[in-house]
């Protein structure tokens, strides 16, 4: 009964076992910073909810690869396989597994209910946290039943021995019984020929030299969400741990890395917050299957985005209602700059530049918006419109570099108080993503400035000698790939590409040395927070594309570099 079990090799508690379009994964991780003991259903359909606990009847290690998730021991061995997005398969071999709900009350509005549906034989939990039902049809072997029909606390659930097999479903209410004619091999070889047909798009180019390419590839694939809910494309969640929204700047990376060798998926990506974007033409903070959150925004770098997409009809007018409520909803009467209402209006929620103040005009906004207007002068189509943004961008340009450049820095400006500060975030040195439109003098010094961030892991999103960084401390210290991959390209185009190309390899090595988290300490290079970010592997497969690109190593049609070469 064995399964090639071809790499790569991960570890549960660091990237959930899943397949691309399904709502559920199996992990330890059962709620943000929460480890179980033994493997859990985790559905993020109304949220991340564990549901079943897969639980052998012997001590066994769990070894999980793409295709093939599996518990192996001295008495025998469980394999784990998606038949499809909403569908595994698992069998067992001498080893015993008891499958059970994974909360053991039920109450009148949670908990999971149990009962053997009378019309096929399947033992049905369903399930309040999800409002969805998880069935489970026995092809092979004995199943004991344990709290069928139980109100209250009761252990709900299956028991199975010998040599056995099941398949365990998601779905709503009804549908038909369970069939297949596949065997487990057929299932485990085709979920295998999936991912390694999705990994083939995104990073063709990936070798010995790009060590975390493929696995980089599996974290994008396997945290992909099937249309439901308000997810009203096919969307690269940002986790399937805890982290499991898209939000409105974090999805441009995903697009990017994308771009190539999926367009259509990169341009759902891309396209997903802007579904939602409301009548002033703001986007949310966040989307994910059962909740849209308004109360913050993000920053404007979609206009820098789409300039390492395909050409796509339509851009022109997505980026316009988004740049207008930037130019008209946030910016204080009088004032050529717009402003963020709080850190989290930036995406470095916590970064010491808002110490002073949260409502502030800052360097990094006015950047990103000078290239989101440059990019409607070159998408408008008619000669006015174009001429129009360009003088908008020249405005907001010549006013960041007039009002907030001191001679040495950019520094920030409280939009009530009307003083200026300035910081040791990286954050403040954001508008090197102009490049060469920054006079001669501001990218020197930027560049400069920017070098002194870089560890040996990357750029430190705090001064490392800052008396406010912290090792854990968000956007205070720990190493990010959204600011990696901005500030690398920034660095490029403003003509440092040996800094771009210290900035990139260190980080690529840092994800080769640490995996795809969240964030990381900047000193250690250890992984922080949620491990399994999807824009973090995005980052990886765009700087190891470019790399591939500018060395010659090979053939590169994998995601545009974000960067000129």
């Amino acid at each position: 009964m064995t399964v090639a079990a071809a790499g790569p090799v991960f570890s549960l508690r660091e990237i959930p076992f899943s397949h691309r379009g399904s709502w559920f994964g199996f992990s330890p991780v059962v709620a943000e910073k929460t480890y179980a003991q033994d493997v859990h259903l985790v559905s993020h359909q109304t949220g991340m909810h564990p549901i079943l606990r897969l639980a052998p009847t012997a001590e066994a290690a769990v070894t999980a690869t793409p295709h093939l998730l599996t518990w192996a021991g001295d008495d025998g061995r469980i394999d784990l396989a998606y038949e499809n997005p909403d569908t595994v398969r698992v069998r067992g071999s001498g080893l015993g597994l008891r499958l059970l709900a994974a909360d053991p009350v039920l109450t009148p509005f949670s908990g999971p209910y149990f009962y053997q549906d009378p019309a096929d034989g399947s033992y049905v939990f369903t399930v309040y946290q999800t409002g969805r039902r998880y069935r489970v049809t026995l092809l092979g072997g004995q199943a004991e039943h344990l709290g069928a029909q139980a109100l209250g606390t009761a252990e709900r659930g299956l028991v199975l021995g010998g040599a056995w097999e099941i398949a365990i479903e998601e779905y709503e209410t009804a549908r038909a019984p369970y069939t297949s004619t596949d065997t487990f091999e057929q299932v485990a070889k085709a979920a295998r020929a999936e991912f390694d047909a999705f990994a083939a798009a995104v990073a063709p180019w990936r070798s010995d030299r790009t060590p975390a390419a493929e696995l980089a590839a599996y974290v994008l694939w396997s945290a992909t969400v099937r249309p439901a809910g308000f997810v009203t494309r096919p969307a690269v969640l940002m986790s399937k741990h805890w982290m499991d929204k898209v939000w409105s700047w974090d999805h441009c990376f995903n697009a990017m890395a994308l771009a190539e060798g999926l367009p259509d998926l990169a341009w759902d990506q891309f396209r997903l917050p802007f579904d939602h974007q409301d009548a002033a033409g703001a986007l949310p903070d966040s989307v994910t299957h059962s909740e849209i959150l308004y109360n913050f925004v993000k920053p404007p770098i979609h206009g820098w985005a789409v300039r390492h997409l395909p050409p796509a009809l339509g851009t022109y007018q997505l980026l316009e209602r988004w740049t207008s409520f930037w130019l008209d909803a946030r910016r204080a009467p009088g004032r050529e700059l717009p402003h963020y209402q709080h850190g989290n209006d930036s995406g470095w929620d916590n970064a010491t530049t808002f110490d002073p103040e949260r409502v502030v005009e800052s360097a990094d906004l006015a950047a990103f918006l000078v290239l989101q207007m440059r990019e409607l002068a070159r998408l408008a189509g008619d000669p006015d419109m174009s001429a129009r943004w360009t003088e908008q961008a020249d405005r907001t340009r010549d006013a960041l570099l007039a009002e907030l450049w001191d001679g040495e820095r950019f520094v920030a400006r409280g939009v009530h108080s009307g003083r200026t500060w300035s910081s040791s975030s990286l954050l403040d040195l954001m508008p090197i993503v102009l490049g060469e439109e920054l006079p001669q003098p501001i990218r020197a010094a930027l560049a400069a400035r920017i070098e002194r961030h870089l560890t040996a892991f990357g750029p430190a999103t705090e001064l490392p000698g800052s008396p406010h960084y912290l090792d854990d401390g968000y956007w205070r210290g720990p190493i990010w790939a959204p600011s990696t991959v901005l500030i690398e390209d920034g660095l490029r185009r403003a003509g440092y590409p040996d800094l771009a190309d210290e900035v990139s390899a260190r980080f690529r090595a840092l994800c080769e040395k640490s995996g795809f988290a969240e964030n990381f300490d900047a000193r250690t290079g250890e992984g922080l927070r949620d491990r399994a970010y999807t824009w973090t592997a995005s980052a990886y497969l765009i700087l190891a594309a470019a790399h591939e690109r500018r060395t010659g190593a090979g053939a590169v049609t994998g995601p545009r570099a974000a960067t000129s070469d």
